[in-house]
């Protein structure tokens, strides 16, 4: 241990002792070490910070884009607008017009009636439509509301079993209607009376005692905002069948309690007394809109009411609806 301690000398390096080397290598080395280590940290920052910059910019474009890579503002526009299915395009709507218009078939409705309902649908499809009766006319009122919904009442249910067979996916339901044609000056008599109570303008029809009322319909009928409305049924045609006074006071109560917005009522065979008076009676004369030889149109308001017309004293009296039960007998 001696000879070891005795032959090894040390050496201690101050910091004084190497800024006195000024220009020797040791310094030289030192120098670029040092600033070659400082690159390489500012370096990586530099690799890091841009990494992250665009790991943010790719979530950033994806979060803004929808399942397809579109913006997510044209994907919003485009579920907006595909909510409501598209109406039928122009030409074949006009092709299935025209198809119906010359059609052969005997009992169909006139041509200046038809195409009064198709331009209503046409403005209004596709809609919710309700259609009172069934007919020629049945097949091309569920094409013209392509993409909507139509529901068909008729009070045949032998018939509307055999339309369903013949149109897989039609909606039609049979309703029992209690009243006759003949019963139609009494009708409007007790509607008058019990227009403040169980014949009021706005109510909910499935809890109705109004005799006038139609309401053994599925219930969720009654829920339904309805668009538009045409009565073509029942037929009506002697004193002992059902007559159109239930169909034509159910519209009218339909459209009102719907709530805001308006219903398109039509009403075919307007030209027969039971159709006229009672759609006088609550339909109004105020709200028609159009009419041809035996189609008329309404456009009846929803909300709240106390009256079905706005001047109730313009609508017939009970002294013309005698003439009705007359003829009838």
């Amino acid at each position: 241990m001696k000879g070891f301690s005795s032959s090894t000398k040390l050496i201690f390096l101050q910091p004084s002792s190497i800024s006195k080397q000024g220009g020797n290598g040791i310094i030289t080395s030192t120098s670029i070490l040092v600033s070659h280590h400082h690159r390489v940290w500012l370096i990586a920052l530099l690799a890091f910070f841009t990494f992250a910059s665009l790991v943010t910019l790719l979530n950033t474009t994806t979060a803004a884009r929808g399942p397809y890579g579109l913006p997510s503002s044209v994907v919003l526009s485009a579920g907006s607008v595909s909510s409501r299915p598209p109406p039928l395009p122009a030409p074949v709507f006009d092709s299935l017009v025209n198809y119906a218009v010359f059609s052969n078939s005997t009992g169909k409705m006139e041509e200046g009636d038809l195409r009064a309902v198709a331009g209503v649908l046409r403005l209004r499809g596709p809609c919710n439509l309700l259609v009172f009766g069934l007919g020629h006319e049945t097949p091309l009122w569920r094409a013209l509301n392509h993409g909507g919904r139509t529901v068909f009442v008729d009070e045949n249910q032998y018939y509307v079993a055999h339309v369903e067979g013949r149109n897989p996916g039609v909606e039609a339901y049979d309703v029992a209607y209690t009243t006759m044609v003949r019963e139609m000056p009494e009708l409007i008599a007790a509607a008058r009376r019990h227009r403040r109570g169980d014949c009021r303008p706005v109510q909910n029809l499935l809890f109705s005692d109004c005799r006038l009322a139609i309401n053994d319909l599925p219930n969720q009928l009654y829920d339904v905002a309805w668009d538009v409305i045409l009565v073509d049924g029942p037929k009506g045609y002697s004193a002992t069948e059902p007559g159109r006074m239930s169909a034509i006071f159910t519209a009218a109560v339909v459209a009102r309690s719907g709530g805001p917005g308006h219903v398109d009522v039509l009403v075919h065979d307007h030209d027969r007394k039971v159709e006229k008076l009672c759609s006088a009676e609550f339909l109004c004369p105020e709200n028609l809109v159009a009419a041809t030889r035996s189609l008329a149109h309404f456009r009846i308001r929803g909300g709240p009411a106390d009256e079905f017309c706005a001047n109730q004293a313009d609508t017939p009296s009970l002294s013309s609806t005698a003439g009705v039960k007359a003829a009838a007998s």
